[in-house]
């Protein structure tokens, strides 16, 4: 995105079927929001767990968090545009951005000052260490993390207490499978091997994904499917472990469901 859209003027922005999702507050309220966008130039479009912020020269946002299922496409000026979409932003030059969420996320426009009002901006924009950042995310630093939380391991990588940013349900089961750890350990508990693998296992899991273009219920922003398939998760369902053969079993855990192997996760 910071390829293809930095340097790029808004000439347009169009909402449509989104009136449900903004009673949710997952788009701005009022569709003239969207209207402050025009005749802004992007500076830079910069990520940090699984949100997205697009910054304009004018002192606005365009943020974006598809984190339950979403598609964001761009299009250049000979390509057809798709029928369906929540928001779509036209750029000068005819070329355009198209987002849709099939699933809980955010789109909004917002100024630099409301964006620190911003949940979802504060939470992944903020000291807490990101998996891609090898100086912030450090193992000594993770391991003091780990041993000062009473608390189950998905309690300690996802959600609001998470030490840090990014990781989702389905990033997390894939995680402890690989680590051999079970959802319910508390993460005070993990030895220095336990320690090791999580830590191992969450940098390989990140690694995969980027190199992999995406898990494959997800395409990039040019629609080409992604190719990463979790090793542990939704599509485990019903299957027997790939390493011991052992029926996948599954529980519920902090709001959702959690596939593991009763034999493999200790």
């Amino acid at each position: 995105m910071s390829s293809e859209l930095t340097g790029k003027e808004v000439s347009s922005c169009n909402l449509q079927d989104c009136l449900n999702l903004q009673n949710l507050g997952f788009i701005n309220m009022y569709s003239s929001d969207f209207g402050r966008l025009c005749c802004g130039k992007i500076q830079a479009v910069i990520s940090r767990g699984n949100v997205i912020r697009i910054k304009l020269d004018n002192g606005l946002n365009l943020l974006l968090a598809p984190e339950f299922g979403g598609k964001i496409l761009y299009h250049t000026q000979k390509s057809a545009l798709p029928s369906r979409f929540h928001l779509k932003v036209c750029f000068k030059d005819d070329s355009a951005l198209t987002i849709t969420l099939t699933g809980m996320g955010i789109i909004k426009a917002l100024t630099d000052e409301e964006l620190l009002c911003s949940y979802v901006y504060k939470r992944d924009f903020s000291q807490t260490p990101s998996p891609m950042d090898d100086e912030e995310f450090c193992f000594e630093r993770f391991s003091k993390e780990l041993a000062s939380k009473n608390v189950n391991v998905k309690s300690v990588l996802v959600g609001k207490t998470a030490v840090i940013a990014g990781l989702g349900n389905s990033a997390f089961q894939d995680i402890i499978y690989r680590a051999g750890i079970h959802p319910k350990r508390k993460a005070s508990e993990l030895n220095e091997t336990d320690k090791h693998a999580l830590y191992d296992a969450i940098k390989s899991v990140v690694q995969q994904r980027i190199k992999l273009g995406g898990k494959i219920q997800f395409s990039d922003l040019y629609g080409k499917q992604g190719g990463y398939i979790p090793a542990m998760g939704p599509n485990m369902k019903d299957k027997a472990c790939t390493t011991c053969g052992t029926e996948v079993e599954k529980l519920s855990l902090g709001g959702g469901q959690i596939h593991y192997c009763p034999k493999c996760q200790q």
